[in-house]
């Protein structure tokens, strides 16, 4: 399996390869030269795996036993998810009036991203293991991705990370996720601006070409293939638990519905489609509805600004991963992505062709959700079954309750209410808070500030050359990596 770039202005790589590079260096991203197809047989005796058994078998054709033999990868799945609190990793949870809910928040952050970073954390380990070399980790985050992110390597002496967090912008459990993380290779930087702010300094240090060379700079962001990878698998147990039978011909199909923000999440349920699985994919968004009116109207194009709403990781103005989807449905045509991305990149506004849109509206439903359509279904959820819903899980339970009943249907959950204390309140909602959450208000942090009118980039840098000197003189590793690094958010 070799992966290859949206945009065609580079060679093939192996699964190593897109691991550590991120973005292509061509400003693509990197999708799989061919996605497998699977038969009727294979989706039967899938549908008896658990999570944890799917999540084998698709990374296994997405990485060949060349680079990592099948045993292994089995043995680095198994660690990334034994610190997951639910025995089954995630769970579904039936709710009356048909709302189906997964729980895909069981890891250490009780969020989604620590599915698939924890797998990507162990994906860098054994290589970096196995090469004896080194990575710097930069992230920016509005909230979850940071802590995720910190949480897969930490501790780990072959990486450093640095993240960048909005000040005021995350909720206060999720800064305190990141700032209590005491560990030699954590560093955690609390900027005085919003999250497009904070690409800014990071973008600045990718495109320094030298620097991010000589340090080894990539990122962890969900334009990083190895998180799509194994976000495959939501969509695959989620069809499994709510598909009526899989002894009718055709097979049943089921709706799954997904919050979505950068589109990590949505690309995913597409390959999954293209695999073959019989699914209807929603994509949801809040009030920054720009893959909503995409998908509705063909128009690609930026808002004035980023509206802040209650379901905040998903107040995204680019989402990245749309590239992705669209490479899909052109029949990878890297002439035309690579036209119709510099046309975006210079004119923040596209408006899709029209065979193009026409192929998107048939693969994608959307829908968007108010602040007040997400207070509503937070309510009506506890009023009906004493759930809790974070915001953005409401933002899917809100299309729910908006359908006429029937459709198999299942809402992806992407965290735990108990993370959204402000939003719960605003609902007129108890917070829930679990024992490690609660501890979190008791313990030490950590964080560098960055003011406005600071040179962050400048910052940055010097920090991460000062910390590479003292790696270098307790005589740790500093190889120069093959592959370029990729900066981005989420």
């Amino acid at each position: 399996m070799e992966y290859v770039s949206t945009r065609g202005g580079v060679g093939a790589v192996n699964f190593e390869g897109a691991l550590f590079s991120g973005y292509a260096p061509d400003g693509g991203l990197f999708m799989p030269q061919r996605i497998p197809s699977l038969d009727r047989d294979t989706l039967r005796r899938w549908s008896c795996l658990s999570y944890r058994e799917l999540v084998k078998e698709l990374c296994s054709l997405f990485i060949t036993t060349e680079l990592v033999p099948r045993s292994m990868l089995n043995d680095l799945i198994d660690r990334a998810f034994s610190r997951f609190r639910h025995k089954d990793v995630v769970h579904l949870s039936r709710l009356k009036d048909g709302l189906n809910v997964l729980e895909l928040w069981h890891g250490v952050t009780y969020a989604f991203k620590d599915l698939s970073l924890s797998c990507t954390g162990q994906f860098l380990q054994y290589f970096l293991e196995k090469k004896q070399k080194h990575v710097t980790i930069l992230v920016g985050t509005s909230g979850d991705t940071g802590s995720s992110a910190i949480e897969s390597v930490r501790g780990q002496k072959n990486m450093d990370i640095f993240v960048l967090l909005p000040k005021g912008f995350c909720t206060h459990i999720q800064e305190l996720q990141m700032t209590t993380v005491i560990e030699d290779n954590v560093h955690v930087f609390a900027a005085h601006g919003n999250s497009d702010e904070i690409d800014e300094p990071i973008k600045e240090l990718f495109a320094d070409v030298d620097f991010a060379r000589k340090y080894n700079l990539m990122s962890l962001n969900s334009v990083n293939w190895s998180r799509i990878m194994v976000q495959i698998a939501h969509h695959f147990y989620a069809y499994f638990q709510c598909a009526p039978s899989l002894d009718t011909t055709p097979l049943p199909v089921v709706e799954i519905v997904v919050p979505t923000g950068g589109g990590g999440n949505i690309t995913a349920g597409c390959i999954a489609q293209k695999m073959g699985l019989p699914i209807r994919l929603v994509a949801v968004v809040n009030s920054n509805d720009i893959i909503h009116r995409t998908v509705q109207h063909g128009d690609f194009s930026l808002s004035e600004s980023v509206k802040a709403t209650l379901a905040s990781a998903m107040d995204i103005q680019e989402p990245y991963n749309m590239e992705r989807i669209l490479w899909l449905l052109s029949g990878s045509d890297s002439c035309l992505m690579k036209t119709l991305m510099e046309r975006f990149s210079m004119s923040k506004s596209l408006k899709l062709p029209e065979d193009l849109h026409r192929k998107l509206s048939k693969t994608l439903h959307s829908c968007s959700a108010s602040d007040e359509d997400i207070v509503r279904a937070m309510r009506r959820c506890w009023e009906e079954n004493h759930y809790l819903l974070c915001p953005h899980s409401a933002v899917a339970a809100h299309y729910h309750y908006s359908q006429p009943d029937g459709t198999p249907r299942c809402c992806l959950a992407p965290a735990s209410a108990a993370k959204f204390q402000d939003a719960l309140l605003r609902a007129g909602l108890v917070p829930q808070l679990p024992p490690e959450i609660t501890a979190l208000t008791a313990m030490e942090t950590r964080s560098t500030p960055l003011e406005r009118g600071q040179d962050w980039a400048r910052e940055l840098r010097e920090r991460i050359e000062a910390v590479a000197q003292r790696r270098e003189a307790r005589g740790g590793r500093s190889v120069p990596r093959d592959s370029g690094g990729s900066p981005g958010r989420e």
